[in-house]
């Protein structure tokens, strides 16, 4: 297990001014936007505008913080996400605006290569066990005091497991959020 401190992420301000993008981990290590097979980051979002476009790469939008997003599709299909909403799955190389529903967000971007690796994101609120036979498993602690398999994981923190098997995560304290990502290669 690799833990990823918050304060070593490093945040990138957009071209456009509109907000700010902190990589959380890109696979390959290093990777240019145009040449990852996976990439989690997390990002704020200030004003409207449009997504940029990744040709070739699926994109998971999870809203963190803030009132929400709705997202205008070039096609016109229109999608509102907010706190509760489920992690939002679409084509990242479809044209997409971005308006904010009442001031800015935080959201949590998960996006992989198409044909080479799939992705599945799911929030969890509590402890508990699941298995990851194959792959790589990212945990992206947002509140509470997390164990992943006994080690500390704090909220901002993040751990990648790579074909971890079974893993099990307890939390202390009543405010509690974590996000769990499995990332597979595909043949």
């Amino acid at each position: 297990m690799h833990i990823i401190r918050a304060a070593d992420c490093k945040t990138m301000p957009w071209k456009n001014g509109g907000g700010t993008t902190t990589e959380i981990v890109v696979s390959p290590e290093g990777a240019s936007l145009n040449a990852f097979d996976w990439r989690i980051s997390m990002a704020h979002v200030g004003a409207d505008g449009p997504f940029s476009s990744f040709p070739g790469i699926d994109r998971t939008l999870s809203v963190l913080s803030g009132n929400g997003i709705r997202l205008a599709f070039g096609d016109g299909e229109t999608v509102k996400l907010d706190r509760a909403s489920r992690p939002f799955f679409f084509a990242a190389d479809r044209a997409v605006d971005g308006v904010l529903v009442d001031g800015p967000i935080d959201d949590l971007n998960v996006m992989s290569r198409r044909g080479a690796w799939t992705h599945r994101i799911e929030r969890l609120r509590g402890g508990g066990s699941f298995s990851a036979e194959e792959g790589v498993l990212v945990l992206v602690a947002r509140e509470g005091d997390w164990q992943v398999d006994g080690a500390a994981l704090p909220a901002g923190d993040s751990a990648v497991l790579d074909a971890p098997g079974r893993v099990e995560l307890s939390v202390s304290g009543s405010a509690a959020e974590l996000y769990a990502v499995w990332l597979t290669s595909e043949p």
